[in-house]
């Protein structure tokens, strides 16, 4: 019987070939999407499983309250490792502190590059469980030492064997390699992670050991056996509150499980974050499968008269109706089987493009036993939900009815699959609005004045081998012609992480208030072109400017200041005078409010900025600016940032959301085109005679396509009036999020409409004119 009904399934597919492509092929490419849609998935929601010890690590973060706000990062005060170690022996079998990510230059032979490194305490690689290729984890208890990454490995060393080789951190230290460890993938915490450098040789990590009012890098923990991290979090929650003057302060135990997902705080408590794109994301497959699930129970119960016969004798003959169920189920099932076969060819081919659009490295798993029972347990269930209902639908005819020729489908039997149409359509329809707000909110941002000119700007590191030579190393830029003007910082411009507390006269000793604080010379601002609204820029002519202080627009606001100039504000104990108001500067998030900022004319300074010259190519100009580093410090690699790209990586989440969703609206639109244009195909057939015998009574071309096309035209205008309140409501709710937010105009709604219901009208109008325009003679033929 099985044999039976897998011929009459293949010689179903054979004679309508039309049919069975358009409900392979939309099958396919739903089916593909969901397997892009899930493999992505898995590969957020696997974040950090990577470390074998995931569920029982997690980071210290700190709740901060100001002005009945709480603030929570991930920056915490150095002493508070060693507090934990010793007070909570307990409750923590591993603890390091960590500092942030920075690039490193590398040094070995002839061989020089940069690279991103941590400072890490001696328990890090253990706790994380790094796998070990050479070398061993320990290693880092020895001052002397580093871990790298097997690429960094290859990329010093080559083929050479890379343990105990010597290599040249920052131009100042000479560290041996004492281990090699497998790279990260790309959905961990640490993956741009390559070298880790031993906590015990860092100077500036290891003062800072004493410092509670100082916050400057990360910390770890690993829980003990028996240890409960909420619990835990609870006990250690008042730690710092001791130590901590004029400031609520308090720690919470963040699970590493949840430090990629769930990455958003209220009143001191995770609430969401990346995982609502992740669910996002999710159900947006869901939808684009349900799409093509329906294109395959339209197009089969649209058919259900051509085999109305066929029923009734297999009822006629003793054939029940379970076994006619099973029939047309197996039928949907190898339609899926075959979709899915060309799905895998779909998804295989996409993912360069995929990955680059979702900033992945996925692949499909061929060798996880796990990745092809969930391929065959997802085929089964797709085939048996579009299936599903052309199987009960078709099973359902009276065979007396059939075999006497007075079998009527009814005049509402069109109507389930008038609904599904609308149903299709209205997904299609969100998700184009979707898109173009997504666009509009990234552009709105975009658009937010700057407050600096970042055209020609270039950031480099400040080496070890270039302190002290500001002067030397300005002048001879400047003397290549191919230089504008350069000045050094403490962070580059495109992001100021500093947070610290300022006092100035009539502050609120309760009220603790944070400003960004940076540090630059002279000509920053000359150099990047900000705007001073009130007062002077540093300048060379008032040597005082050592302790003098610029503050931005909110900064001034945020101090209440009426006569600004001439004011004393106090920072880390010392005096210093404002000198000048500078216009405000996006330097954090484009779409979050601009923070207080002030800028000292002295101080430690980490970045260097050029403003190329106008009037000579950038190559050119970047040519002649490496040949000045490298006279004055040969020793280190020469690499720059321009700062316009650097700005632009601000928008490249709400980027990604918005390609995806773009690419997910293109697919929908394909799919229920393609569902579409195979429905109009179907009734155009149907109409064959009727088309006839009007043309021949008179009826125009454009008559008879007025005739074949409104009905499924006006499906896609029902379809706009539902989406236009749905799209309204996830949408405002996802623009809530940001402080600086593009309105809703009511012509995204009336764009996205039109557009689609053109494309409608267009993939409907090609089988209704081609209906239209068939010899009255042949279609009156027809039998």
């Amino acid at each position: 019987m099985i044999k039976n009904y897998l011929k009459i399934a293949f010689r179903n597919l054979v004679k309508n070939k039309v049919y069975s492509a358009i409900n392979i092929g939309g099958l396919a490419v739903g089916m593909g999407v969901a397997m892009l849609v899930g493999l992505w998935v898995a590969d957020e929601i696997s974040y950090n499983t990577y470390f074998k010890n995931n569920d029982r690590l997690a980071q210290v973060m700190v709740n901060q309250t100001f002005e009945g706000v709480v603030y929570t990062g991930g920056t915490v005060a150095m002493p508070t490792g060693d507090a934990l170690r010793t007070q909570f022996k307990s409750d923590f079998k591993r603890v390091s502190l960590t500092s942030f990510t920075n690039e490193h230059t590398l040094a070995t032979g002839e061989k020089k590059l940069r690279t991103n490194g941590r400072w890490v305490q001696a328990d890090f690689p253990q706790m994380f469980t790094f796998k070990m290729l050479k070398g061993s984890m320990g290693s880092l208890k020895d001052p002397t030492s580093v871990l790298i990454t097997h690429s960094l490995a290859t990329a010093l060393f080559g083929s050479k064997e890379p343990l105990n080789q010597i290599i040249r951190i920052d131009n100042k230290l000479d560290m041996r390699v004492a281990g090699v460890y497998e790279d990260l993938p790309r959905n961990t915490t640490f993956f741009d992670t390559k070298i880790l450098l031993p906590w015990n040789n860092s100077e500036n990590w290891l003062s800072k050991q004493v410092w509670w009012d100082s916050h400057d890098g990360q910390l770890f923990v690993e829980m003990a056996d028996r240890a409960d991290i909420e619990q835990a979090s609870e006990k250690v929650r008042s730690l710092p509150t001791p130590h901590v003057k004029d400031l609520k302060e308090e720690l919470l135990l963040h699970p590493m499980a949840k430090l990629h997902l769930y990455d958003e705080f209220e009143n001191g408590k995770a609430a969401g974050g990346h995982i609502q794109f992740v669910w996002l994301v999710g159900i947006i497959g869901v939808f684009v499968l349900l799409l093509a699930c329906i294109n395959f129970m339209n197009l089969s119960t649209a058919r259900n008269e051509k085999r109305a016969k066929e029923v009734g004798i297999r009822k006629a003959i003793g054939s029940l109706r379970t076994q006619l169920i099973v029939q047309f189920l197996s039928e949907s099932m190898i339609v899926a089987f075959l979709a899915f076969v060309l799905a895998l060819t779909l998804t295989n081919a996409s993912f360069p493009f995929f990955n680059r659009l979702a900033d992945k490295q996925m692949s499909i798993p061929w060798n996880s036993t796990a990745f092809w029972l969930l391929a065959l347990g997802f085929t089964v269930l797709t085939g048996l939900v579009s299936g599903s209902y052309p199987a009960l639908y078709l099973a359902s005819f009276e065979p007396v009815k059939v075999l006497k020729g007075v079998f009527r489908v009814g005049r509402f039997a069109t109507m389930p699959r008038k609904v599904l149409v609308v149903i299709q359509f209205t997904v299609s329809i969100t998700l184009i609005i979707g898109t173009i707000v997504v666009y509009r909110q990234i552009q709105f941002a975009k658009n937010r004045t700057v407050g600096y000119t970042r055209d020609k700007l270039i950031t480099l590191p400040l080496t070890v081998g270039l302190y002290g030579h500001y002067e030397a190393l300005r002048n001879d830029l400047l003397q290549t012609q191919a230089v504008e003007n350069m000045a050094e910082s403490s962070q580059t411009p495109a992001f100021f992480s500093n947070n610290n507390s300022v006092e100035w006269r009539g502050k609120d000793p309760k009220q603790p208030t944070f400003f960004r604080d940076v540090n630059v010379t002279r000509d920053f601002g000359k150099t990047i072109g900000w705007h001073i609204t009130e007062g002077r820029d540093f300048s060379a002519a008032f040597p005082a400017d050592s302790l003098s202080v610029i503050m931005n627009e909110t900064a001034l606001k945020t101090t209440g200041l009426k006569n600004p100039i001439g004011e004393v504000v106090k920072y880390a104990g010392r005096d210093y005078t404002v000198v000048g108001i500078v216009k405000d500067m996006i330097t954090q998030s484009p779409y979050a409010k601009t923070e207080p900022t002030v800028f000292f004319g002295s101080g430690w300074m980490g970045v260097i900025t050029v403003r190329l010259a106008n009037g000579i190519p950038a190559q050119e100009a970047l040519e002649k600016v490496q040949a000045v580093f490298k006279k004055h410090d040969p020793d280190s690699p020469f690499e720059y940032k321009f700062l316009d790209q650097e700005y632009a990586r601000k928008f490249s989440n709400e980027a990604r959301i918005g390609n995806l969703t773009t690419f997910f609206a293109v697919l929908a639109i394909f799919i229920s085109c393609l569902g579409l244009f195979g429905l109009a195909s179907y009734v155009a057939e149907q109409r064959t005679k009727e088309i006839g015998i009007r043309k021949v009574l008179g009826a125009s071309v454009a008559n008879l396509w007025q005739l074949l096309s409104k009905d499924f035209l006006g499906l896609v205008i029902i379809s706009c009036v539902i989406s236009v309140p749905l799209a309204l409501y996830f949408l405002d709710g996802w623009l809530q999020k940001y402080e600086y937010r593009t309105p809703i105009s009511w012509w995204i709604f009336a764009v996205a409409g039109l557009g689609v219901l053109v494309i409608a009208l267009f993939t409907v109008s090609y089988q209704a004119i081609r209906a239209a325009l068939l010899n009255p003679v042949k279609s009156l033929k027809v039998d």
